[in-house]
Order: C-alpha cells, then sequence, then structure tokens
C-alpha cells in the first residue's frame, strides 16, 4: 500500500499569510499540515500586499484585498492564492494564471447563510417589517395591514440560478412562492421552479426579484433604468450578490417615485474598508428600505465551513498539484504513484512543447510513470511522476525551456 509521499520542499518552510480576520479553523488546518501562518485582521493595500507577497508560499483574503498585477509583481514563491468568499472579481485571475498561480474559492461555504438572508428580507419586505421595527424604537404605534402581504403566492424571480440562487428556489417553494428563473446557461430546475428565456420575461412576471450573478462587464448595471420600468408596479428588488450588478441612482428613482415597493440591498458599488469609515448611499432614508453591510455569508456557520473548504483545496494544490475546483486554471487532478518523483510545470501553450519535455526524458534515458497536460487558451499545466534519480536533472532541463512559466518538484 502506497504512502503519502512527502513533499521535496520541507512543509515547515511553507509560509502562509491570511488577511481579513479569516475564520480561525483556517489557520489550525494549515499549522497542523506543518506550514507557518501569518495573520492580519484587516485588508491590505497592493503596495503593502506587493512587500508582503516576496515571501509567501499561500496566500488566503476575502473580498477587501485586492490582488491586483501590482501586486502579484514581486511574488516570485507564491504557489497559490484562496478566496475565503464566493467571488474572485477582487483578483487579477488572468495575471496569476499566467504567473503559474491557481486560484481557489468557496462555491459553497456561505450558500445557505446567503439564501436564509435572502427569504428573511421577502417576509420583511412584504410585511414592511423594517419600517415597524424603525418606528417602534421611536416610540411610534404604527399597526396597519395596508400593503402588508404573505409571500405565499407570490411569484419569486431568480436571476443566476447557481448555488445560492437553487438554495433560495428550494426555500421560497417552502413557503409556497412560485418560483422562476433566468440563467445564461442552460440548469435544471429545483421543484416546480420554471425557466424563463429571458430577463425581461421574468422581470415582467414576478413580484419579488433577487440577483445572485457575479461581478462581470456583461452584469455590471444589469438591473438600470429601464429593468426597473419593466418590473411590475409596486415589486421588490434583492441584491446580495455584487455591488456593480444594480444602478443604485436607479434604484433609488424607482424607489421614491413608488413604482417599486421596496428593496433590500446588501452589496454596493463602493463600500467602506473596515468597520471604522462612514458609509453614504442615494438608498438611506428611502421607505421599505432594507440595508445590510454586506453580511450575507456572515453567519458562524458559513466562516466556519469556508474556513475549512478553502484551505482542503490549497492544501490538497500544494501536496498534490491537484488543480479541481480552480476558478483560473487548468484542471489536473493525477493519483500519486509509487517509487516516483513529481514534476509540475506551467508553461506558454504553444505547439511543441509536450513533445520537447517528453524528449528532455527519453534522452535522459527516464521513465514516465504518470503524465497529465490540460491546457486553455494561454496556458499548459503539466504533472508528471518519473524516475526519482533523474527528476532532478529533468526539472532543471524543462525550466530551461523558454516557453516554461514556473517549474517545480513536488516530491
Amino acid at each position: 500500500m502506497s504512502q503519502t509521499p512527502r513533499t521535496s520542499f520541507p512543509k515547515d518552510q511553507i509560509k502562509v499569510l491570511l488577511l481579513e480576520n479569516i475564520h480561525p479553523l483556517a489557520k489550525d488546518i494549515f499549522t497542523g499540515e506543518g506550514f507557518q501562518v501569518e495573520t492580519a485582521s484587516g485588508a491590505l493595500s497592493p503596495t503593502q500586499l506587493r512587500e508582503k507577497l516576496r515571501d509567501v508560499h499561500v496566500l488566503g483574503i476575502r473580498s477587501k484585498t485586492n490582488v491586483t498585477a501590482e501586486a502579484l509583481a514581486d511574488a516570485k514563491r507564491l504557489l497559490t492564492i484562496g478566496a475565503f468568499c464566493i467571488g474572485t472579481n477582487q483578483i487579477d485571475l488572468d495575471t496569476a494564471r499566467l504567473k503559474g498561480i491557481p486560484v481557489f474559492n468557496a462555491p459553497f461555504g456561505n450558500t445557505r447563510s446567503v439564501a436564509e438572508m435572502v427569504l428573511a428580507e421577502i417576509i420583511m419586505l412584504s410585511r414592511q417589517l423594517g419600517q415597524r421595527t424603525q418606528e417602534m424604537h421611536k416610540k411610534v404605534w404604527k399597526k396597519v395591514s395596508t400593503q402588508c402581504f404573505e409571500v405565499r403566492g407570490k411569484t419569486l424571480g431568480i436571476i443566476g440560478y447557481g448555488n445560492i440562487g437553487t438554495q433560495v428556489s428550494t426555500l421560497a417553494e417552502a413557503l409556497g412562492m412560485t418560483v422562476i428563473f433566468f440563467d445564461i446557461v442552460a440548469k435544471l430546475p429545483r421543484g416546480n421552479a420554471k425557466a424563463c428565456n429571458s430577463i425581461t420575461e421574468l422581470l415582467k412576471e414576478a413580484d419579488f426579484v433577487t440577483l445572485h450573478v457575479p461581478a462581470t462587464p456583461q452584469t455590471e448595471n444589469m438591473i438600470s433604468v429601464e429593468e426597473l420600468k419593466l418590473m411590475k408596479p409596486n415589486s421588490y428588488l434583492i441584491n446580495a450578490s455584487r455591488g456593480t450588478v444594480v444602478d443604485v441612482p436607479a434604484l433609488a428613482d424607482a424607489l421614491k417615485s413608488k413604482h417599486l415597493a421596496g428593496a433590500a440591498i446588501d452589496v454596493f458599488p463602493e463600500e467602506p474598508e473596515n468597520n471604522t469609515e462612514s458609509f453614504a448611499t442615494e438608498l438611506q432614508g428611502i421607505s421599505n428600505m432594507i440595508l445590510t453591510p454586506h453580511i450575507g455569508g456572515a453567519t458562524e456557520e458559513a466562516q466556519a465551513n469556508i474556513g475549512g473548504e478553502v484551505p482542503a483545496a490549497l492544501i490538497r494544490f500544494v501536496n498534490s498539484g491537484a488543480t479541481p475546483n480552480s476558478v483560473n486554471f487548468p484542471i489536473v487532478d493525477l493519483p500519486p504513484t509509487r517509487k516516483s518523483h513529481r514534476i509540475l510545470n506551467v508553461h506558454q501553450n504553444v505547439p511543441g512543447v509536450l513533445r520537447e519535455i517528453n524528449r528532455i526524458v527519453s534522452d535522459l534515458g527516464a521513465n514516465i510513470a504518470a503524465q497529465a497536460l490540460a491546457t486553455d487558451a494561454d496556458i499548459g499545466y503539466l504533472v508528471m511522476d518519473t524516475d526519482q534519480e533523474l527528476s532532478t536533472k529533468i526539472k532543471q532541463e524543462i525550466e530551461a525551456l523558454k516557453t516554461s512559466i514556473k517549474t517545480r518538484i513536488l516530491y
């Protein structure tokens, strides 16, 4: 029975940097693996991060740290990056990929927490609970039922039917809501949910619209003046995805004109770096407007889930070179072979690279025990198990190829 191979680079020399109050479980997992771990409570500027990354092998961040091309400029030792959240738009994924740095995120860790908050907001908006609470704190007793509704029988439109969108779908049906959805990729409906052919169709039919899409050039201001006009009178909008998805001034106008009956917004185009900064938005002071400070995934359960999910992916890559679920890298997952050394090579995706690498192995009289290659438009990622006695020489010659970006002997 084969044993877990020992990495050629001593684990106690692998340095991990965790920023932004990542859950303590992550530190415990990395420490238990034998890595050195440094933590910081806040985000770093690109300039500060650039300085730190000169000596770091694994970086863990949340949503406030921007990993720019500048920050990665001197990151010669950086092996991988973990985003302890769903979104990765704060990371320059292309620059990382071209430097041979795979990025991993947490696509499942906070799914339930966000979905539950969305359902809570649907009920709060429908019953105007936010307004009643504020009034009571001001010693005002206002018992009314006008424009307060049950959510049972109402139609919920979900834009973006991924991990969170499908969870919202399931919970909404349990409340007796009719669910419709739109996604740019064909998705299997949950329960009785029905797919719409377009966002326009969804906006015209839904009593509540909730957004669960990433921040991309295509989704920037995807809900703006025209889209808001398409929404049913007295309907509601919820955004717990990314702040750039909704045109905030346009939403403010739609609420002030009473075309929409209310909204709940958890994310904003510009957000404070920390809890000591003040925050202002055009949406403040508007009736039946729920504003929360990007807390969709801010539960103890979600942070603990993410604190375990991301380190598992990062450690697996460090220990075996496996890249399943990487958001920016070719996917390779090669099982270990006995009595061999593993070489990892990231190279430019041009014709003839694999032929050159195999020629090097052949000319040195070495044997390839196992080999896997995956490519994208720009890079190729090769994982190769070969003879222990010749692995150093093979690595050196592969590294010397003009097409090589990053090469290392894993074990």
